[in-house]
C-alpha cells in the first residue's frame, strides 16, 4: 500500500529540519550573549529552580514539554507533527553543541560582540520559527499555543505570541529568575518578527505564485 505524502512534502520537510536546526543554533547564540534566555526558557528555568531543583533540568524540561504536548493535543492536534518531536528531542543537543562551538570561537566576547550575538540569536530564532511553522509539519509544544489561541480567538498571531511570552517572563520573574535584556526583547518582538518572515519569506518560498495571488486580493 502506497503512503500518500502531504502536498509539497519535500520543501516542507526541508523547511522543518532547517528551521529546527537554526532554532537550536539561535539558542546557542542567546546563551553565549549572556543577556538572558527566551521567555519559555525563563519560565522553565525559573520554575525548575523554585519548585523542582531536586531533579535534573533536562528531566524537568522534558516533563513540562510532555504536559504541554497533552494540552496541545486536547486543544488542536493539527499542530503536532514530526517537527514537534524533532524539536523536543534534538534542540537541546544541537543548542549545547552550538554554544560550545561559539564559546570556543569567541571565548571572551566584548560588550559589542555580545550585542551582535543577541541580535543574531533573535533574528535567527524568528526566521527558524517562521520556517517550521509555515511548513505545517508540526511546531514546538510552546509555539503551538499562541497559534491555537490566534486561530480560535481570530486575533493576530503577533499579539497572542507577545501575550504568551509575557506570561512566561512574569512567571519566571516571580519564581526568582529575573529576565535579561534578551528575554524582554524576545518577549516583545518575536511575534511581529516571525509574522514578518512568514509574509515576506517562508510563505512565498513554499507557495510561490499561489501565495502572491492570494495576498494581492
Amino acid at each position: 500500500m502506497k503512503v500518500k505524502l502531504p502536498d509539497k512534502f519535500r520543501p516542507r520537510i526541508i523547511m522543518t529540519i532547517l528551521g529546527v536546526i537554526l532554532c537550536a543554533i539561535a539558542v546557542g547564540f542567546f546563551k553565549c550573549s549572556v543577556f538572558g534566555v527566551d521567555p519559555f526558557q525563563c519560565f522553565a528555568q525559573g520554575s525548575w529552580v523554585r519548585f523542582m531543583g531536586g531533579i535534573s533540568y533536562g528531566t524537568y524540561y522534558t516533563a513540562v514539554c510532555f504536559l504541554m504536548l497533552i494540552v496541545d493535543l486536547f486543544l488542536d492536534k493539527h499542530y503536532i507533527g514530526i517537527a514537534t518531536f524533532i524539536n523536543m528531542f534534538l534542540t537541546g543537543y544541537i543548542a549545547d553543541y552550538s554554544q560550545a562551538v561559539i564559546g570556543r570561537t569567541f571565548p571572551s566576547p566584548s560588550m559589542a560582540g555580545r550585542i551582535i550575538m543577541l541580535i543574531i540569536g533573535v533574528v535567527l530564532m524568528c526566521f527558524a520559527s517562521s520556517l517550521y511553522m509555515t511548513s505545517d509539519l508540526g511546531v514546538s509544544v510552546y509555539d503551538a499555543i499562541p497559534i491555537i489561541i490566534s486561530n480560535k480567538s481570530k486575533k493576530p498571531f503577533r499579539f497572542c505570541r507577545i501575550g504568551c511570552d509575557l506570561i512566561c517572563v512574569i512567571i519566571g520573574a516571580l519564581c526568582g529568575l529575573l529576565p535579561g535584556v534578551g528575554t524582554l526583547i524576545t518577549a516583545f518582538f518575536m511575534g511581529p518578527l516571525i509574522e514578518f518572515f512568514n509574509i515576506h519569506f517562508s510563505r512565498p518560498v513554499l507557495y510561490g505564485k499561489e501565495y502572491a495571488a492570494k495576498s494581492s486580493k
